[in-house]
């Protein structure tokens, strides 16, 4: 359930911008307060379709996009994923699963060492912000890969019991 003080950001970031807090806005809010995951739209669509009939997928990822612009939410994704949402906008990073798409926050303390980055003006980019996104596999699917692999062979190759015969070439002569 979303704090009185979430709440109050909520509204004084859609004022701030000259938006009205409409029911969809509020409830798609209040729906990823408690979230510690990254919902996709799809699963923000999910939470929200049963409080709200009617409401579309359309408007799921307005309102989302909106909630993204007034920095009340943030976009997470990674090359290939699905795009998400983050309920926590404070810098932070991120661990990805190559095999789930599973996203884990990671704490900017975690992080020990700043980047330092050449100066981009040339290139006409101007930096706002950054996230790092660690790339790797999750506990479970480490344990669903382990137990996919067929075991290692231990054991030698068994002696022969047979000899083969030998084997003769005739020489040339000459």
């Amino acid at each position: 359930m979303a704090t009185p003080t979430h709440l109050q950001q909520f509204e004084a970031a859609c004022r701030a911008h000259g938006l009205p807090v409409t029911v969809q806005r509020r409830r798609i809010f209040e729906a990823l307060c408690d979230r510690t995951d990254h919902p996709t739209m799809e699963d923000v669509y999910a939470a929200v379709k049963d409080t709200l009939p009617g409401i579309s997928r359309t408007t799921v990822y307005r309102v989302l996009e909106t909630l993204v612009r007034v920095g009340v939410l943030a976009k997470a994704a990674s090359p290939g994923a699905a795009r998400r949402v983050d309920p926590r906008t404070a810098r932070h990073h991120h661990l990805v699963c190559q095999h789930c798409d599973r996203l884990v926050d990671l704490d900017e303390a975690a992080v020990p060492h700043r980047i330092r980055l050449s100066d981009v003006a040339p290139q006409g980019f101007a930096i706002q912000g950054y996230s790092i996104y660690f790339t790797g596999l999750c506990a479970a699917c480490q344990e669903k890969t382990a137990a996919a692999r067929p075991p290692k062979r231990t054991m030698r190759r068994p002696a022969r019991t047979t000899k083969r015969p030998k084997r003769t070439i005739p020489r040339a002569r000459g």
